[in-house]
């Protein structure tokens, strides 16, 4: 063989063997600004064929069932999007100037993509207010339809069962439903096998490959576009390209490093071989969550992973006599492992929406730490169920004390006062102590746990978000560009009753929906009524609209806790908190106080508290003004 020929080989053999799948530039394709996940990809050959993305300024575009939308928000660690339809220039004479409100359903069936149940909730109370105004209906029949039932936007929707209030009426449908397009609509994905993935050999297929830590993609160049795994290649040097010539030493080496190549290259696909089908006959052991869990977080950060037959011997086979609680996400059992330890173990069964809240949980709680956070001892995912293993609670809930599973007399005026301040400080370092900031988004008073020396832990991350909002191209939160710039725009989720009216309104969630949600507590904590209760009048069933008129017309005492009216170190102190608690209810939530404001004002009060009890037993101790400040 001769140097010129020696050398061109090896060159192409050196090119044949670094080609593999490429990302974009960072920034370059918005709103991904990291690796673009499976099954999306904006460059040739990488990701699933199905789903391109095309990127663009300042959105860019990806097609679904033929229906073309704006990626206009994606949140790392997060399984979903926030899409828009784009434009449609196609407009009818019926129409008014419309541009996302599409000619037909939008439709994402046979595909692994959902439409959000949050997104389905906000089309259900939505109506034409009476009269109706409709076109010409044998002309613009969509419209018409669309105007009469806007739920028939999205496909499936229509289906579901949903009531009409008449608050919700709007004047013009059309208007608002392109309203709401614009803003976005969330859809969510699973890289967990299901239905529609069962039917599409690529996420099978994806599935052994990432396993193996290649990268998912396909042929381009065939026409039937066939699944590659791309498999990690060493790193070439590029100076080896563009030399000019090759001494005969140089010859001897590089022929050697090739034979010594090949066969390694032989061994390798021997390997690859094996694995592959050893994996293929594995494939359905392996768990989905587990890998999504790894792919986000080292496993040396994770907690320890226990089996289920394990925890399901703590729990003496899920006995209900252990059931301690029992909730939307899955039912609570007292267990004992076996080096002894009490624990609370919650048992979610395995569906796609629970799979995320459990992962969300996880990688939550395995970040943060918090003498009133609940703390996360350990996890198990199995085909038979996903489990959690917290520290096990003995006295019940702050909802169990006030609201008549406890004797609501044993919970004292200072009591409560602690338990507010404790609950404060909690929701004040997930805000401003740990980067980026973590809003709760369920902070409600079954989700307050009580120790038996009354100290409380707050628990159930399920629906907590990491608060991180990329606008301009600059990522912002508390951390960064100070109190309340964070933001993350998504479907509203919560407990009714306690959800931040502002952030249903326009799916702007930030750390002060938080507040809002404390401060229904607060309210709770003043007057020992539940947040939402269908016994009252209809216009006083949510606790806010209740208590808020009281406090504006200096009624307030109509509404206090029996327990605490005879108690003259609780009347002190009441006034104050309701003052904090109507502050934090706020409908604009510019107009809340943040955590810190709230801790402090907290601290302020205890202190009242405190020095009016000392003032019974010495007439010489200085008591602070307990009112609210200002009054």
């Amino acid at each position: 063989m001769s140097l010129n020929m020696t050398r061109m080989f090896l060159i192409f053999f050196l090119l044949t063997t670094t080609q593999g799948c490429t990302s974009p530039p960072l920034n370059s394709c918005p709103p991904f600004t990291t690796t673009i996940p499976y099954p999306f990809s904006a460059s040739p050959g990488c990701g699933h064929p199905s789903y391109p993305i095309k990127c663009s300024t300042p959105h860019s575009s990806l097609s679904i069932n033929n229906l073309n939308f704006s990626l206009l928000h994606f949140e790392l660690n997060s399984t979903s999007l926030l899409l828009s339809p784009q434009p449609n220039h196609k407009q009818h004479s019926c129409l008014p100037p419309l541009y996302t409100v599409p000619n037909l359903p939008i439709n994402l069936s046979s595909t692994p993509f959902k439409i959000s149940d949050s997104s389905c909730s906000r089309l259900s109370h939505l109506h034409q207010c009476s009269p109706p105004n409709l076109p010409n209906c044998s002309l613009c029949s969509w419209e018409c339809k669309l105007i009469k039932n806007p739920l028939n936007l999205i496909h499936n929707c229509a289906s579901q069962p949903h009531s009409i209030s008449q608050q919700d009426c709007q004047p013009d449908v059309l208007g608002y439903l392109d309203n709401f397009l614009k803003m976005g609509i969330e859809v969510e994905w699973t890289q967990s096998p299901n239905e529609a993935q069962n039917q599409d050999s690529y996420f099978s297929s994806c599935n052994t490959c990432l396993t193996n830590k290649g990268t998912c993609g396909y042929n381009d160049s065939d026409s039937e576009k066939p699944f590659i795994c791309f498999e990690p290649k060493p790193k070439i040097s590029q100076s080896l390209l563009h030399q000019q010539s090759f001494s005969p030493h140089k010859v001897t080496i590089l022929s050697l490093s090739f034979i010594f190549i090949c066969i390694f290259i032989a061994i390798t696909i021997g390997t690859f071989v094996f694995r592959t089908k050893k994996m293929t006959s594995l494939k359905n052991q392996e768990d989905p969550t587990t890998q999504f869990l790894h792919q986000h977080r080292s496993a040396s950060l994770l907690p320890p992973v226990f089996t289920y037959d394990d925890l399901e011997i703590s729990t003496n086979y899920f006995d209900p006599k252990r059931k301690i609680g029992d909730g939307g996400f899955g039912s609570v059992f007292l267990g004992q492992l076996a080096d002894g330890h009490i624990v609370a173990v919650k048992h979610l069964h395995k569906q796609n929406s629970k799979t995320k809240s459990f992962c969300n949980e996880i990688l939550i709680l395995s970040s943060i730490t918090h003498p009133n956070l609940v703390k996360l001892h350990g996890y198990c995912s199995d085909p038979r169920g996903l489990l959690l293993v917290y520290d096990y609670v003995s006295n019940g809930t702050l909802a169990d004390h006030l609201h008549g599973v406890y004797k609501k007399g044993s919970l004292k005026w200072i009591v409560r006062v602690e338990i507010a301040l404790q609950i404060a400080l909690a929701i004040e370092y997930l805000h401003f102590s740990v980067l980026p900031p973590i809003v709760h988004r369920d902070v409600t008073s079954t989700n307050i746990f009580v120790e038996k020396d009354m100290r409380v832990k707050v628990g159930d991350f399920g629906l907590s978000r990491l608060l991180i909002c990329q606008e301009n191209g600059v990522m912002t939160g508390n951390g960064l560009n100070g109190p309340g710039s964070g933001c993350v725009w998504t479907g509203p989720q919560g407990t009714p009753g306690y959800l931040d009216p502002d952030y249903y309104q326009s799916f702007r969630l930030t750390e002060k929906s938080d507040v809002y949600s404390f401060g229904v507590i607060l309210l709770e904590l003043i007057t020992g009524m539940r947040a939402v209760d269908s016994k009252r009048e209809k216009s006083e069933m949510a606790l806010v609209d209740l208590v808020v008129p009281k406090i504006q017309m200096g009624l307030l005492e109509e509404v206090v806790d029996p327990v605490l009216v005879g108690d003259r170190v609780a009347m002190e102190g009441v006034g104050a908190v309701a003052e904090l608690a109507f502050r934090c209810v706020a409908a604009e939530k510019d107009d809340r106080p943040n955590a810190k404001e709230v801790v402090e004002e907290l601290r302020r009060i205890r202190g009242c508290s405190r020095g009016i009890v000392r003032l019974g037993s010495s007439t010489n101790v200085v008591v602070p003004e307990c009112g609210p400040i200002g009054v």
